[in-house]
């Protein structure tokens, strides 16, 4: 027996609505800028508890050395990005399921949304950077769903290092990294030439081969935002940041992942536990026949109030292999 499920928002007071041009532009490039998306109290919130982030993390300057072979593991070693606040501070997860950003995020990959992951971007003076990667490179989606948003929590310009984007590169599909495991996005002989790249994320274009990928296309693009702009962006779109050039400004923001709840997600921050990760990701809209966890800090979300079963239109194989609709109302 056929379940029909119908989505529909929830109701609520300052929803945003995505237009349709929106959407076709997104498809189309890859990313969405929605200026203004969250309010000047929203922003305070979160840079709030970057400062409280900064100020209990902050290191002393442990030489900086981008030509490292995994500049990462510097940034992570001075603080100056962390992983899964939300986890651990209420700010964060307010942030992470702001209903505005799943207001976007539910029109542009569907009405069933997973919260996966965020991170907190300090990059003070001097610091900061990553080079050309796609991010369904690090977390992986089965079906391959995943969306970032990048929330502005300061004006963030080519100077202190703001995002680099490569338009239409989302329908490039995943190059594997030979040095990054847990999986691949496509079937294994699904391609005759998806080539592996070396060294994704290395800030220096002659080291990381996926500039070669980047170099088929027109020149990449600065992504300029101010306070409350976010930044939505697919999984496999080309981009980077640079280095912040600035001496006495930092580049604060907020980063977080979604996908469709629909989605098997293999991958959890604190480990890969059982069979997959998705019990600790957040259910933030609509429903999901797969696990799912609820938010920590009482952070209200939106889910799919309807029945089981709702009216919805079906289609039934008729004994000369035709098909005709059947409506069910419940």
């Amino acid at each position: 027996m056929a379940t029909y499920y119908t989505p529909k928002s929830r109701a609520r007071e300052e929803r945003y609505l995505v237009s349709v041009e929106d959407y076709v532009h997104y498809q189309r490039n890859g990313y969405l800028i929605v200026k203004g998306l969250l309010s000047n109290e929203d922003i305070a919130e979160l840079y709030g508890l970057a400062e409280q982030t900064r100020l209990k993390t902050e290191k002393p300057d442990q030489s900086y050395k981008p030509s490292e072979r995994d500049p990462l593991k510097e940034e992570f070693k001075a603080a100056t990005r962390i992983h899964m606040l939300s986890r651990v501070e209420p700010a964060a997860e307010r942030g992470m399921l702001h209903p505005r950003i799943l207001d976007v995020t539910e029109a542009l990959i569907g009405p069933d949304v997973y919260a996966v992951q965020s991170m907190m971007f300090l990059n003070p003076p001097g610091r900061g950077g990553q080079g050309w990667h796609q991010d369904s490179c690090y977390i992986k989606t089965h079906p391959d769903t995943l969306i970032g948003a990048w929330i502005a929590l300061e004006q963030a310009d080519e100077e202190n290092g703001c995002l680099w984007v490569v338009p239409g590169s989302n329908h490039e599909p995943v190059y594997p990294p030979a040095e990054i495991g847990g999986g691949n996005v496509h079937a294994l002989d699904a391609f005759a030439d998806l080539n592996g790249v070396s060294n994704v994320s290395h800030l220096d274009d002659e080291v990381n081969t996926l500039s070669r990928m980047v170099a088929k296309y027109p020149p990449p693009i600065p992504v300029p935002l101010q306070p409350g702009d976010v930044l939505f962006f697919h999984s496999h779109l080309f981009h980077r940041s640079f280095p912040n050039k600035t001496a006495d400004r930092f580049r604060r923001s907020y980063v977080c992942h979604y996908c469709s709840a629909r989605s098997w997600v293999p991958w959890d921050h604190d480990g890969y536990e059982g069979d997959s990760g998705n019990y600790r990701q957040i259910l933030a809209r609509g429903k999901t026949h797969l696990p799912y966890a609820e938010p920590a800090f009482g952070t209200q979300v939106y889910l799919y109030e309807g029945a089981d079963s709702d009216g919805s239109v079906s289609m039934m194989g008729m004994d000369n292999g035709m098909m005709m609709p059947v409506v069910e109302k419940k």
